[in-house]
């Protein structure tokens, strides 16, 4: 969802802003915007598309001034142009605000002051929310922080925001309501606020995340001023970061898509340090240890999960059911609430999310709380709402994902659930010494066989070149696999435009059959295993439609090199661990497509990494 950048301190603002926009460009970009002040009053440019394109419109203007704030949007009410894009000002010209989130009441704010004679500009439900408060400020003659408190019981919704004036040129206010909100303490007095850490941590590791209605007054050499909406002061708890600059960074690959699909050898091995010794023969995660007894005695497990989350929640059902024999139920999580869910106090829901912050997910946990579920979380943002909200749950260590198209943190996410189904089945006797010994061993093995993956990079790219003027393709997968199947469709959409389907092979023949013909390129994974031999049936039957296959077999494999068109071979695994290798292939096929066919890899359109509104 949209980006949020302002600064308050000694050092020139615009800079500071436009670099932490860039960071948080993955949010969205849609447009781009900044608002600051200095001697000459309060000066905002703004621009539809790229920061980039904000830059170049700014290079000729005043940019000076030690406080301002900045926005990169994606579009929600209103269209992505110029004058929907953030900051939104008052009439007056005091007040400018950024926000991310949706004003759900806005139409009866905006009915209220068009009745009041305010003009509004823009389609925004933000501009609705600036009037507001410019509204506010002007009848009751308080500052700009009770201004905004006030308005904001007003609201019904979900905002982070950031409010200056030039009537009050010291101090930034910020405020958070399901939509995530840091504030960065400087050396030097300063502050910095964004919608994530990853602008701040180039000037500073002491950072505050905002809880839920919460307003923030910030002003430079002073102290950090934290209230309630209800006015009710409270002490920040300043965390350090263990977030590094250098993550941030491209390091020498194109796109950051690709640098992520490379670090995965690296962010798998990640995940499991710690909580895996093949020698010694054990699993175990802390942040759930106290939990398990109750897993294993829970009538069942829901997986709540959007995307590509809920791709990995679809293997973790499978691990979970066939390891530790535990019933799972996989759900969307923007589906989850609107259909009155059977949930009780013996269920376990489980919310799987890179961000943290996707506010589907978040109200479903919400839900499920209400009915008493004990709910758990597996997420890569440190301080992030659902870790904070839930009851317990493990962190993936991905490290940040830039790319919008996630790659490493779906890995991730399936280690981890690979870790938990291991450690149940460990503990409820579902599985044999050996069998979990042998699996254990196969699993701290993944990351060196993820990178011979990623060493047949040259042949993947070389089949890429055959395929990527493709107008459709299928994907098929049968057990575990089938989600990779999800994922690998998935993927080819997001970033190359290229319509794709996943199926479950067997499904095929019910329907998307009809569909094959020698144009029709379709992707299978045809991995040793229990279903082998029908998947084998299956890659016969779209042969026998002029299909081509390009199919992801084990080493060594001749039965399938022999019919498919193209074979991509993975190590052999265990077929429960099969998916974390037969992901990669996808990954780097969809890459390279979208590489030909000259599409922004990074920056999809229309997507945005994290989803913060429903």
């Amino acid at each position: 969802m949209c980006g949020i950048v302002a600064y308050i301190g000694t050092e020139n603002a615009y800079p500071i802003i436009i670099k932490g926009l860039k960071r948080l460009e993955y949010r969205g970009y849609d447009s781009a915007g900044i608002a600051l002040i200095n001697k000459d009053g309060l000066n905002t440019f703004k621009k539809q598309g790229k920061v980039s394109n904000l830059e170049e419109f700014a290079e000729d203007k005043d940019t000076s001034g030690t406080i301002g704030i900045g926005h990169t949007r994606w579009a929600t009410h209103g269209a992505p142009n110029d004058r929907n894009a953030h900051p939104h000002s008052s009439q007056n010209g005091d007040i400018a605000v950024i926000h991310n989130g949706i004003i759900e009441n806005y139409d009866s704010i905006k009915r209220e002051l068009l009745s009041k004679g305010y003009e509004f500009k823009s389609d925004t439900d933000t501009e609705a929310l600036c009037y507001l408060i410019d509204d506010i400020k002007k009848n009751t003659g308080v500052k700009l922080g009770e201004a905004v408190r006030l308005a904001l019981q007003q609201v019904i919704g979900a905002y982070a925001i950031v409010v200056i004036s030039k009537s009050e040129p010291d101090k930034l206010i910020a405020a958070r309501k399901s939509s995530p909100l840091v504030v960065g303490i400087g050396h030097n007095g300063d502050f910095y606020c964004a919608s994530d850490a990853t602008p701040i941590v180039e000037y500073t590791k002491k950072v505050v995340y905002m809880d839920d209605e919460e307003i923030a007054v910030l002003r430079a050499g002073d102290d950090l001023k934290l209230y309630s909406i209800d006015d009710v002061e409270k002490t920040p708890y300043v965390q350090e970061l263990e977030l590094h600059l250098e993550v941030l960074e491209k390091g020498g690959y194109d796109h950051f898509m690709l640098k992520e699909i490379h670090e995965q050898p690296r962010s798998i091995e990640d995940c499991f340090r710690g909580r895996l010794n093949a020698t010694d023969g054990w699993v175990s995660l802390g942040g759930i240890k106290d939990y398990e007894q109750k897993m294993i005695n829970a009538s069942r497990i829901i997986m709540v999960a959007c995307g590509t989350s809920w791709h990995a929640c679809l293997v973790g059902e499978y691990l979970f059911e066939d390891l530790a024999r535990i019933n799972v139920e996989v759900e969307y999580a923007s589906e989850f609430r609107y259909r009155n869910p059977i949930i009780n106090e013996n269920d376990i829901v489980i919310a799987v999310s890179q961000s943290g912050e996707t506010a589907d997910t978040l109200a479903a946990l919400e839900l499920a709380k209400s009915k008493g579920a004990t709910i758990l979380g597996i997420c890569n943002v440190v301080g992030s709402s659902i870790s904070r909200i839930t009851d317990a749950g493990s962190y993936t260590h991905a490290g940040p994902e830039i790319g919008v198209a996630s790659t490493k943190a779906f890995t991730a996410q399936v280690t981890v659930l690979t870790l938990m189904a291991l450690s149940l089945a460990k503990r409820k006797g579902t599985i044999s010494d050996l069998k979990f010994r042998n699996l254990i061993s196969e699993l701290e093995a993944i990351p060196a066989k993820v990178q011979r993956v990623l060493d047949t990079d040259a042949k993947i790219e070389f089949i890429s070149e055959q395929y990527k003027d493709a107008r459709n393709a299928l994907y098929l997968g049968r057990g575990s696999s089938f989600p990779v199947a999800l994922e690998g469709a998935l993927k080819l959409k997001e970033i190359s435009y290229i319509h794709a389907e996943g199926y479950p092979a067997a499904e095929m023949k019910h329907g998307p059959i009809a569909l094959i013909d020698e144009e029709m390129p379709v992707f299978v994974i045809a991995t040793k295993g229990t279903s082998y031999e029908k998947v084998v049936s299956n890659i016969q039957e779209v042969k026998a439609r002029k299909g081509k296959i390009i199919a992801i077999v084990t080493e060594g494999d001749e039965q399938v090199k022999e019919i498919a068109d193209h074979v991509i071979e993975i190590p052999e695994t265990d077929e429960n661990l099969a998916p974390l290798l037969a992901t990669i292939p996808f990954q780097l096929l969809s890459y390279h497509i979208a590489v030909m066919r000259n599409c922004n890899v990074d920056q999809p359109r229309n997507l945005a990494k994290s989803v913060t509104v429903e």
